[in-house]
């Protein structure tokens, strides 16, 4: 099993309890985590510790769906999401772990991913890569204050 690791960072112009809604929330989870040509789909979602989640990107070029899921390690709202993820995929073994850290700034929310645990039959870049586009839906999703 690898040990292969990604960390992000970045301060996003919204409240921590926005952010932690946006990994909570089946519909907002679904629309901001599939990287760019992805669709994805949450079959399932109980977010609390111990909790399961499930879900599954599709390449809309082709059509071609991978679908994984785990469990909630640590939920502090507001402030510290924890997870597992394993593929349904046996090419891609191993169980991954994501932690993702909000702390309050002047500005927003400074946001702190580390997931562990990349199957090494994924390169580290591309999935670098990907957290990278998805951290720009997130954005495109949380930043905005559009009143009632």
């Amino acid at each position: 099993m690898a040990t292969n690791t990604v960390r992000l960072h970045r301060v996003l112009r919204t409240p921590p309890e926005r952010v932690y809604r946006a990994f909570v929330e089946p519909k907002a989870f679904e629309r901001w985590l599939p990287p760019f040509g992805f669709t994805g789909e949450v079959h399932s979602m109980e977010p609390v510790v111990g909790g399961a989640w499930r879900m599954s990107f599709t390449t809309f070029s082709s059509g071609h769906s991978h679908s994984f899921g785990g469990k909630y390690l640590e939920l502090v709202p507001g402030q510290r999401i924890a997870y597992d993820a394993s593929f349904d995929d046996p090419n891609l073994p191993g169980t991954m772990k994501t932690t993702v850290t909000l702390t309050a700034v002047s500005c927003g929310t400074d946001v702190a991913i580390v997931q562990e645990g990349i199957p090494e039959m994924i390169p580290v870049e591309m999935c670098y890569l990907g957290w990278q586009e998805s951290l720009v839906s997130l954005a495109q999703l949380v930043e905005p204050n559009i009143p009632n």
